[in-house]
């Protein structure tokens, strides 16, 4: 004997709704399915147009916090994006080595990159854009100021934990060094790609530049 079929009233299925939700650890789709189901009946979606807009939903809200959480990981100073690097201010940087950079091959080749110049040339910015990208596209990536780095490599000699350490840092797809300073770079340069980003200060040629932009009426 089959049980009567019982229509939930909206009330009753919106609030199944969200409790399957917060059961089930799917917030996206909990906060979002009234203006989905808004935007269905306007467009007129089919059930399976319905249910593929409100699972992508939750799927592109879920890898954009990854990647969030991925770029807390990394530990860069501040948020630079590569989008954001103002090329005219700088002639030294081809934007095209740049984008090509930004699809992070170099990275699973495993092959290194510098960015040689003068203080506030802009290389810190792309340093930490071309991270950002690196872990945005799901690389393991890492930010260590370069005295630091070595403070802390000397610390763990000391404290016989020198092999962890490095075995810590080995683990990352991407080590991103910050202000190495006068270091050798021979090793580091080697079958690597070398971005020399001037003498001429971006943030200064940068600066300048907003501020024409503001002038013109």
């Amino acid at each position: 004997m089959t049980s009567p079929h019982h229509t939930l009233t909206e009330p009753a299925s919106d609030a199944a709704i969200d409790t399957a939700c917060r059961v089930l650890r799917l917030p996206t789709m909990r906060t979002t399915f009234q203006d989905i189901i808004s935007r269905a009946q306007r467009e007129r979606l089919s059930y399976r147009g319905f249910l593929a807009e409100l699972l992508m939903a939750q799927c592109e809200d879920r890898d954009r916090r990854r990647s969030e959480r991925r770029i807390r990981a990394v530990g860069f100073p501040r948020q630079k994006w590569l989008s954001d690097f103002d090329y005219g201010a700088n002639a030294n940087i081809n934007p095209a080595v740049i984008h090509n950079l930004a699809t992070c091959e170099w990275i699973r080749k495993g092959e290194p990159l510098c960015l040689i110049g003068d203080s506030s040339t802009g290389k810190s910015h792309l340093l930490i854009g071309l991270g950002t990208a690196a872990a945005m596209a799901g690389y393991r990536v890492r930010y260590a100021l370069a005295a630091k780095l070595v403070n802390a490599l000397v610390e763990a000699s000391d404290e016989k934990r020198l092999t962890k350490s490095i075995a810590r840092y080995g683990r990352v797809d991407l080590l991103c060094i910050d202000e190495l300073g006068y270091l050798e770079l021979d090793r580091l340069t080697f079958n690597g790609a070398i971005i020399e980003t001037g003498t001429e200060s971006y943030r200064l040629a940068h600066t300048k530049a907003q501020h024409q932009l503001k002038a013109v009426p």
